[in-house]
């Protein structure tokens, strides 16, 4: 118990759980934009077009069976929210690596140390004797 107490209050599996939830809760958000903000317009432009009605059917609906459908429509709005949430993810992660390539950056070499120099010195002096 004491391991689990110890690794679930660790800062990574903290960090992990808030991400999830933030996640969960944009990925509803990209859906509500894409649902009900992105496609009517598409689907207006693509000549009155409802992207939820798409569908292939396979077999017409008889009696008290349901009609047999691939709905693409959804499939299509599915992949747009896809996209969208891939991208801003990569822009997330894009800004953090060139944050921690500031921060990495390597910094100018220090000068020459006091016997490099003094090295340096003896070298230059031995030269002009020869």
């Amino acid at each position: 118990m004491k391991e689990f107490k110890e690794f679930a209050v660790k800062g990574n599996v903290v960090d992990m759980a808030v991400g999830i939830v933030i996640g969960a809760a944009f990925g509803k958000i990209v859906t509500a934009f894409v649902d009900g903000v992105l496609m009517p317009p598409i689907g207006l432009m693509l000549g009155g077009v409802n992207f939820n009605e798409l569908a292939l059917i396979l077999q017409e609906a008889t009696g008290e069976a349901e009609a047999v459908m691939i709905n693409y429509g959804i499939f299509v709005q599915t992949l747009v929210d896809f996209i969208i949430i891939a991208f801003a993810i990569f822009l997330v992660v894009r800004g953090i690596n060139s944050l921690k390539r500031k921060e990495e950056a390597p910094k100018t070499p220090p000068g020459p140390s006091k016997e490099e120099l003094l090295l340096g010195e003896i070298r230059d002096l031995l030269k002009q004797r020869s």
